[in-house]
């Protein structure tokens, strides 16, 4: 049996149905709810919401201890449900919290940054970095066309390169498959790879609402692969070790969509050089990123080649266990350094 949300709406105007969700007797059953929002355009979403019943609680940051506190609060307020209402962050404090509480959650997206909308994860920010922590998926997710496309391009670009990593990462777990008989699960991949090509060849941009609505539905359904699989595996391959080596030696360098988008396309390049497999789709994942005018090489986000190979170095043990294209090449500390300069000099605009 393959879970799911129970209600998926992804159009314009979708917030106005809000209370309609919450108020689903599958969801609750006598409207007390509790609403988590962020710094962003939650607040005013909230504000609009025709909940007489709800009580609202700001979520400040992305960080454990602000989950624990807010899981703290639901729980003892006998709350029936809880949505989180903003960006991924405020999503992933709401997840856990939820899930400590015991109660069902609903994502309102405000922005289309990364896939963490439905998925079974929390990325949470503590002392020593960022973990990522298994929870229940939301219930049901409600993403409103009209406030995504009010939210920063830049942060709605992201999502693309987020989304485009699953290729990667299925790469990765197939290959994890020949090479260490890791049980590859074919539903999730189908999902996580339809999810990728569903924005990979498309020429609009996120300037259009159709743009909008499919990348919406591509994180959704990424998120689902997840949830089908058991793990991040179908989405998080060596691109995102990369990324999470880069938020923990060099933390506020870009945000996840970005810095995964590089991580997929310098991992293909691995792919291509030492395989000798996966060329054309190197080529297509490049000419995607450069035209939703997303970064694809270190210096796009500040970063120099040395930083970015020992990133590369480090990549591994951010995920222990794992077994990707970087795992499978065990490059030395030399050779990364060559591979970094040679994936510039290739790929570079």
């Amino acid at each position: 049996m393959l879970p799911s949300p129970l209600t998926i709406d992804v159009r314009r105007g979708a917030v106005a149905s809000l209370g309609a969700v919450l108020a689903d007797r599958r969801i609750a059953t006598e409207g007390r709810i509790a609403v988590a929002v962020g710094p962003g355009q939650g607040a005013q979403i909230a504000a609009d919401l025709d909940l007489p019943n709800c009580e609202v609680f700001r979520v400040d940051d992305g960080s454990i201890d602000v989950a624990t506190d807010l899981g703290k609060k639901l729980r003892s307020g006998h709350y029936e449900a809880v949505a989180g209402i903003g960006g991924g962050k405020t999503i992933d404090v709401t997840k856990f919290a939820a899930s400590m509480a015991g109660i069902p959650m609903v994502a309102v997206a405000t922005n289309l940054a990364h896939d963490g909308i439905a998925s079974p994860t929390a990325s949470l920010e503590h002392e020593s970095g960022k973990g990522s922590y298994g929870v229940s998926m939301p219930i049901a997710v409600v993403i409103d066309v009209d406030y995504v496309r009010a939210a920063p391009q830049r942060l709605v670009r992201s999502g693309i390169g987020d989304a485009v990593s699953n290729l990667s990462a299925i790469a990765d777990w197939e290959l994890a498959g020949r090479e260490q008989g890791e049980p590859v699960d074919g539903m999730a991949v189908t999902f996580a790879r339809v999810a990728a090509e569903a924005v990979l060849h498309r020429t609009d941009s996120v300037e259009s609402q159709e743009f909008l609505t499919v990348l919406a539905e591509a994180l959704v359904l990424s998120g689902m692969a997840m949830s089908v699989a058991g793990s991040s595996r179908p989405a998080s391959g060596g691109c995102h070790e990369v990324l999470h080596a880069i938020d923990q030696l060099y933390p506020g360098t870009s945000n996840h969509g970005e810095l995964a988008g590089i991580g997929c396309l310098y991992t293909y390049y691995l792919r291509q050089k030492y395989l000798g497999e996966g060329e054309q789709r190197m080529r297509d994942i490049r000419a995607c990123l450069l035209r939703h005018e997303l970064p694809i090489l270190p210096g796009d986000v500040g970063l120099d080649q040395e930083a970015f190979a020992e990133a590369v170095a480090y990549a591994p043990s951010t995920r222990p266990g794992r077994y990707t294209i970087l795992e499978h090449l065990a490059l030395p500390d030399d050779e990364i350094r060559r591979s970094v300069g040679e994936y510039v000099e290739t790929l570079g605009r």
